[in-house]
């Protein structure tokens, strides 16, 4: 201990908080020294599962011939879902989805049977192995086939606002048409895995890959006729999510803890890429029909627009999907009468489920794609129809859903990137450049994003932690949240440090563990660092008050003048070392452990009505986008991308730049390169690497700026930060409309480019085909 002289002036000058460190597990990961859930020791005894599959799309099971399977090397025991001890249900929200199909089939690669074996390829060849034959029935396989025929797995939604159809036939222009946008396979580098240890008296311990411990737990205890408190799920890590692994983990949990159960052994169950392309769902396309009137300036007067997602065979997390959708068809812009109508269509595929940006790049993209159109039926810059349309500062600045938006950076962040990026002058080049290039064409677009933070649940929107001081001044911090490589334990730690004044050294983060924090939200909805770090900071901030009493009560003085920074306690004009107070606080018998919990407040959901402020707060950004497009080939490059994010007071700059960054990219492939592809029959066919294509290190531009904008939340957020897992996915819009732009200049800006997504070299070629056919048509 020592005489500061001037504490205050060393306490006010450190913070844990906004910095840009390094992720917790960084030096693991590039050692290759990370524990997955695939690199924990095998017990003693363990065996291993894999699935045997619907080869059918729509089908009845009429005979079932398993004799063979079980014949096969190594093979232990065959389970169906006549072995199951509990429920055979593996869905989120809706029980329509059977961890084993029972005498029907409703897709290709739906599970069947369980083969557990001595060893992984051994299981695997069994799998394959039955012979299974079916009564086919009538297949559905697109969203317009689903629409037609009403079928739906949860009633169609309708948003509506004002008089649509009043201000339609008033408006002075019109445009209308039909667009269609693939969905999205997560590609996580980690598959589905899960890990089932047997314990004594019906306990079960599930290691698995999932955002989503708390809902593994129920789903397994379910299946096995259980309690929950019999079942303890645990997550360290995963090697990748993107809402892949929020609901649909829970299939390959349970099928590992049921043949664990029934077999009294450890069993692991890891999926190979293929089947885990067949069985799992991926982001929803969609389907969307609309019509938009609008004034002489391009300013909308009336939206109508029907979107029908491709669902799937089960409900999943489709109604919340299309619920975010219809709350994010406005994205930055004020509508002031809309009919928005949106359907989960039911079709024979893999149940579609999260992916990041949970509907809200769906939702969004149909009104940029309408605001391009009517920016080229007026002749004059989309960027310019885009800033006419914004939402206002004071007026119309109501959503359709009637939520007010009270922090509208959207102008100031859009006027800050059009003046960085150079884009009135660029925009002037291209143009320049693509009259005297005759098969090179070179495409622009600027487009922004405002985008809702909270899950539409609202009693989703909670979190618990735990935080123990150890005697010698070392932290533990466990919360709910799960960590996919996005840094939410890396912030979670700083947070902690930060409330008690100490180095990030002193504290670690461990497993996400059913055990520790009970009845979890999954880490999604870009929630995670905002929901757990609210409650690690409370847990942290109970405890530093009682540390704060003590020392105050040692030293003199009021509790509440006790700074905690720089790894001291600063007492009047003492310095105590964090360690050195902490180890008498013990002797004292101060509880230097506490649990933490944060819910956040204001929310409010009508379902019904489909009204009232389901978000807690709007993240904004920007992004420029330059490409260069080969009109002989449809190949195409994307030259330069400038992004501009706001993630308020940023918790920790060097990774939400990182998450900028990877969403851009993934949001570009989705867009672009990614066409998930379904034969006549059902099947999946894009179900590897080899025909399946996400964006590789050459596909990134060699121009990628990247900012951050200095925004504090107006909302108390975790140390007035901003979410920035799933909104910066939608600044790529800006790469496709850059395409669509360049292909529109074919036609001398004077056709519509019929572009759907993905647009890939094919899609692009056919477009630029119908432009320069629809010009010299007009000529």
């Amino acid at each position: 201990m020592n005489d500061a002289g001037a504490p205050a002036v060393k306490a006010a000058a450190w913070s844990a908080v906004g910095r840009a460190l390094p992720h917790e597990s960084s030096t693991l990961h590039v050692l290759g020294q990370a524990t997955y859930t695939d690199d924990i020791a095998e017990v003693a005894g363990t065996l291993h599962a894999a699935l045997g599959l619907s080869g059918k799309p729509h089908a009845n099971i009429v005979s079932l011939d398993l004799a063979p399977v079980r014949a096969a090397r190594g093979v232990v025991a065959v389970l169906c879902a006549s072995d199951i001890p509990g429920t055979n249900d593996c869905g989120p929200i809706i029980h329509d989805d059977p961890i084993l199909a029972d005498g029907k089939v409703e897709y290709v690669g739906q599970p069947i049977f369980i083969v557990v074996a001595d060893t992984h390829d051994n299981a695997r060849r069994a799998a394959r192995l039955a012979n299974i034959d079916y009564e086919e029935l009538p297949a559905i396989l697109t969203p317009q086939e689903a629409h037609a025929a009403r079928s739906y797995v949860v009633p169609p939604m309708r948003l509506a606002r004002g008089d649509a159809a009043g201000a339609f036939a008033g408006a002075p222009h019109k445009v209308a048409g039909t667009l269609f946008v693939g969905g999205q396979e997560q590609f996580y580098l980690e598959g589905q895995i899960a890990y089932a240890i047997p314990g004594e008296d019906k306990g079960m311990l599930v290691q698995c890959s999932t955002q989503h411990p708390s809902e593994m737990q129920h789903v397994v205890a379910h299946a096995l006729g259980l309690h929950s408190h019999h079942v303890v799920v645990e997550c360290r890590r995963m090697g990748g999510g993107f809402g892949g692994k929020e609901s649909q983990s829970a299939l390959w949990a349970a099928a590992a803890a049921i043949a664990a159960a029934t077999l009294k052994r450890p069993v692991k169950l890891r999926a190979d890429r293929d089947d885990d392309m067949l069985v799992t769902g991926k982001r929803h396309c969609f389907y969307y029909e609309y019509e938009v009137g609008y004034d002489d300036e391009g300013r909308v007067l009336a939206a109508k627009v029907d979107m029908v997602a491709r669902a799937g065979f089960s409900a999943d997390l489709s109604g919340p999907v299309a619920t975010r959708a219809v709350c994010h068809y406005d994205n930055a812009y004020y509508l002031s009468d809309v009919d928005i109508r949106a359907a989960c269509g039911k079709t024979n595929t893999q149940s579609n489920t999260a992916f990041r940006g949970f509907g809200g790049p769906q939702g969004a993209i149909a009104i940029e794609y309408v605001l391009d159109e009517i920016a080229r039926e007026r002749g004059v810059d989309a960027l310019d129809i885009r800033k006419i349309n914004f939402y206002g500062k004071t007026e119309r600045n109501v959503t359709p859903y009637g939520q007010a938006v009270v922090d509208n950076v959207i102008h100031e962040l859009v006027a800050e990137l059009e003046a960085s990026s150079g884009y009135r002058a660029r925009r002037e080049a291209i143009d320049a450049f693509n009259a005297a290039s005759p098969v090179l064409k070179k495409g622009l677009a600027l487009t922004p994003v405002k985008f809702g933070i909270a899950f539409n649940v609202t009693h989703l929107n909670q979190a618990g932690a735990l935080v123990h001081v150890y005697v010698d001044g070392s932290i533990i911090v466990n919360h709910g949240g799960t960590e996919m490589g996005q840094g939410i334990n890396t912030k979670v730690m700083q947070v902690v440090a930060h409330e008690l004044g100490v180095d990030m050294e002193r504290v670690r983060a461990t497993a996400t563990n059913t055990g520790k924090v009970a009845n979890t939200s999954a880490t999604a909805a870009s929630t995670g660092a905002d929901l757990n770090g609210k409650a690690a900071q409370d847990a942290a901030r109970r405890i530093r008050e009682r540390l704060a009493a003590f020392a105050a009560a040692q030293y003199g003085g009021a509790p509440g003048d006790v700074r905690f920074a720089a790894d001291t306690v600063f007492v009047g004009a003492m310095e105590v070392p964090f360690p050195a107070l902490v180890q008498k606080a013990y002797l004292a018998r101060v509880q230097l452990w506490s649990d933490g919990f944060y819910a956040t407040p204001g929310l409010s959901w009508d379902a019904q009505t489909m009204n009232g402020r389901p978000f807690s707060y709007f993240a904004y950004g920007a992004a420029v986008s330059e490409v260069v497009v080969d009109t002989l080939t449809g190949e195409w490059k994307l030259v330069r991308a400038d992004c501009l994010y706001d993630a308020g007071n940023s918790l920790n700059p060097a990774i939400d730049l990182g998450q900028v960054e990877g969403a851009f990219i993934q949001g570009m492939g989705w867009l672009t390169t990614e066409q998930l592809w379904w034969n006549a029959g059902g099947k999946l066919m894009t179900h590897a690497p080899s025909t399946y294509k996400i964006p590789g290190v050459s596909d990134c531009p060699r121009d990628f700026r990247v900012r951050l904008f200095e925004n504090r939340n107006v909302e108390d957020s975790i140390h007035r930060s901003k979410a920035v897992g799933e909104p910066p996915l939608l600044l790529p819009f800006s790469v496709f409309f850059a395409i669509r732009d360049a292909v529109s200049s074919v036609g001398g800006h004077a056709v519509h480019p019929p572009l759907n997504a993905p647009a890939t070299s094919e899609a692009i070629l056919d477009a630029i085909c119908a432009v320069e056919a629809a010009a010299a048509g007009r000529a």
